[in-house]
């Protein structure tokens, strides 16, 4: 394994923490836009364009297979030119997306265009997560000694999962008392408003110049980024059917599936992150995904509210420490002048499995009806444990 040098990186938490937060925030700010619609886009397809949990999936689904298309170059172009500015390119990217959602309301009369430009809109959308995301981790990975990676990509995650758990609420009040229209503002302002404080952080120190090729890159990370395909299928069911679950079994409001998910999900960053960089990824990965698996059971059969809300928290207390488990894993097997690469492949596989499971989660719901979307996507992620696994096994010998 090959690590920056030790002058070029900030040696203690504290320090590192410090260095992190105002990269934090700007994930926090960026991903705002990204919750606001969460819980209202699935909603306004159904309602307003009329269309079935098919036509869900497909513009859910649009954003994640965008994503997947721009990872690896993300991650690469952060490598190369930094972290900063594949955020500050990101950004941008986002306000298109927004301007995006506006036209697609002034065409909602011819409701096959008007959900084909929503559909650009959400893969705008999601090559902008990407630069964002990436060059966020690229950023903070860059700051801190290799004994922190764990933390940093945990704290990344928490800054995004707060963002839902605020962005959620505030996209379902908008939503109920403006419609759609103004979360697509919001959309398109705040990423530019964010771009003032990206302007004012500093740019993260160099790394070594010593590379690895795409190709070496995933054939050193592929068997974490399957782990995480498998694990990230719980989330994707959330995102894309948590709001039409409750909507079906007459539940008011749609908001607390999401930030029930969020919360759990920053509570168990916060007070067990440090699990993953203590005891190794894969073992921390393996406990975890029997929690998200046991949450997405209850949600999918739990026949109160309040137990499909802790279902939901389940899931996201669960899938918390998943991501920078398996993500360990996959840093720890590059030189560290292709963490950001490493991280964009890594994610790409997220991005992947969620492209493909989302139209195949809702035609799985006609068919069998939404509640058992979530028991089937409780078996994949149970899945990913003989990966966690066969990955523990590796650390040990």
């Amino acid at each position: 394994m090959h690590i920056a040098s030790s002058k070029n990186v900030l040696p203690s938490e504290p320090s590192v923490l410090r260095a992190m937060a105002p990269i934090m925030a700007i994930v926090l700010l960026s991903f705002a836009v990204i919750g606001m619609a969460l819980p209202v886009l699935s909603l306004h397809v159904r309602e307003r364009l009329g269309m079935g949990p098919f036509v869900v999936g497909m513009i859910s689904g649009s954003q994640f297979m965008a994503s997947l298309l721009c990872r690896p170059w993300a991650g690469g172009f952060a490598d190369r030119r930094g972290g900063k500015l594949a955020v500050a390119i990101g950004l941008g990217a986002a306000a298109v997306a927004g301007v995006l959602y506006l036209t697609s309301l002034y065409l909602v009369h011819l409701p096959l265009v008007s959900a084909a430009v929503l559909l650009i809109g959400r893969g705008v959308l999601g090559g902008a997560e990407s630069f964002i995301i990436t060059g966020a981790l690229g950023w903070g990975l860059g700051m801190a000694s290799a004994q922190y990676t764990g933390r940093v990509i945990a704290w990344v995650g928490t800054a995004m999962f707060a963002a839902f758990a605020v962005g959620a609420p505030a996209g379902a009040t908008l939503y109920e008392r403006f419609g759609l229209g103004a979360v697509a503002v919001g959309t398109m302002v705040v990423p530019l408003l964010t771009l003032l404080v990206v302007a004012l952080v500093r740019s993260g120190p160099p790394v070594a110049s010593e590379r690895n090729s795409p190709r070496a890159v995933l054939s050193a990370v592929w068997l974490p980024g399957l782990g995480l395909a498998l694990s990230c299928t719980g989330f994707g069911a959330i995102v894309g059917f948590g709001s039409l679950l409750f909507v079906e079994r007459s539940w008011s409001p749609v908001w607390p599936v999401f930030s029930s998910y969020a919360v759990a999900f920053i509570l168990a960053r916060v007070a067990l992150g440090h699990l993953v960089d203590r005891f190794g990824g894969a073992r921390v990965a393996l406990a975890f995904l029997v929690i998200e698996a046991i949450g997405l059971a209850l949600l999918g059969l739990g026949t109160t509210q309040s137990l499909a809300l802790l279902g939901a928290a389940l899931t996201g207390f669960g899938f918390s420490l998943v991501f920078p488990g398996f993500g360990v894993e996959a840093v720890k097997r590059v030189p560290a002048a292709n963490r950001a690469l490493a991280m964009g492949i890594y994610t790409a596989f997220l991005d992947l499995s969620l492209g493909l499971a989302s139209p195949l989660m809702g035609w799985f719901g006609e068919s069998a009806g939404l509640p058992m979307v979530f028991v089937g996507v409780a078996f994949a992620v149970l899945s990913a444990t003989a990966i966690a696994i066969k990955l523990a096994v590796r650390q040990s010998a």
